[in-house]
């Protein structure tokens, strides 16, 4: 394959990567918006359109492998290669837990909220600002942001541990409210993960970009 039709290929490939993070931005940001608004029909939506993000996150696997397979490309380009192999894992993880959100949203039903929702929309616009700027890092090759990427994952782990607190004391207060705060605990926890897992992709950008991996301040998770 000629040199311009391959750098046309990585180039799709990572078209194809930064229309994954939009599908799951706004996933994220759609479930969490259903659950505030207590909108059952729009949380079902959200777990439809999971689909599309699988099938988008297969399509990118199955064109990664292709160019390796086919191109054995080496140094910088496989690097890239490998991280958007990594990357659209990481964004398919993310997409479940915008699914996960949706779905404890309607099992919350129309019951009445426990506390008024503040924190956990704060934590989502947090999560997915992270989401936005590893890509836009990602896009621009740009190491230092996303090194500072990483330590902001900080303000995420801070609003959770608040939040945990707070549920932690309505079940030992009133054990009637287990139920309701452990649904919202779990909110909780998937945008925790969420912005984990961006800060997974800022790492993998420093990687692409430098040749050196190297842990900052993100959990890797299973």
């Amino acid at each position: 394959m000629p040199r311009v039709d391959y750098d046309r290929e990585l180039r799709s490939l990572q078209d194809d990567l930064l229309m994954l993070g939009s599908m799951v931005e706004k996933a994220i940001t759609k479930a969490v918006d259903a659950l505030k608004r207590r909108d059952i029909e729009t949380s079902k939506q959200v777990i439809n359109e999971d689909d599309a993000i699988d099938d988008l996150r297969f399509k990118l696997e199955d064109k990664c492998v292709e160019i390796i397979a086919t191109q054995q490309p080496i140094a910088k380009d496989l690097r890239v290669v490998f991280s958007i192999l990594h990357m659209a894992v990481e964004l398919e993880r993310m997409g479940d837990y915008a699914e996960g959100i949706a779905k404890i949203s309607i099992m919350i039903g129309q019951e009445p909220p426990l506390k008024p929702l503040i924190d956990i929309p704060i934590m989502a616009d947090k999560a997915v600002a992270l989401l936005r700027r590893s890509l836009n890092a990602f896009l621009n090759r740009d190491v230092e942001e996303a090194k500072r990427i990483c330590k902001d994952d900080d303000d995420v782990d801070n609003i959770y541990d608040q939040v945990y607190r707070e549920l932690l004391l309505f079940m030992i207060q009133d054990p009637k409210t287990i139920q309701r705060a452990t649904y919202l605990l779990w909110v909780a926890h998937d945008l925790e993960r969420t912005a984990d897992r961006a800060t997974n992709i800022a790492e993998r950008v420093v990687y692409m970009v430098t040749g050196k991996m190297a842990e900052t301040n993100s959990k890797y998770m299973a």
